[in-house]
């Protein structure tokens, strides 16, 4: 059995990484309103780095509950999710803005969505 305390609490960091997220890019309209701009660059790059984080955990999640936990939530592709963490930490120069915003309008409220599920349901 797992520490269902720590579970909770990185679960809840990985919701407030995604709150980030959605609010640093909230007036990001199109993939280009990254890369057309210092400002929109800076996104970027902030981005990525809560995308780092939340792959990293999901991956340590996984080892901690022995891949139970996440198995139960098919609703998300947490192998990607882990896959995405891998290529922007390893393949940063090759980031392609077109991925991270679609990833952003289409994927990340099915993600957080499940990670309040999790949440929940630890309780």
């Amino acid at each position: 059995m797992f520490d269902k305390e720590l579970v909770e609490s990185v679960f809840s960091q990985i919701s407030e990484a995604i709150d980030k997220i959605k609010t640093r890019t909230e007036n990001i309209k199109e993939a280009s309103d990254f890369t057309h701009s210092s400002h929109g660059m800076e996104k970027l790059d902030s981005v990525c780095m809560l995308f780092i984080a939340i792959g990293e955990s999901i991956k340590n999640m996984d080892k901690i509950t022995e891949g139970e936990l996440l198995k139960k939530y098919p609703e998300v592709n947490w192998s990607g999710v882990k896959k995405f963490r891998d290529i922007v930490a390893h393949h940063y120069f090759d980031i392609d803005a077109e991925q991270v915003f679609w990833i952003i309008k289409n994927e990340l409220d099915n993600l957080h969505n499940a990670v309040k599920k999790i949440i929940r349901d630890i309780r």
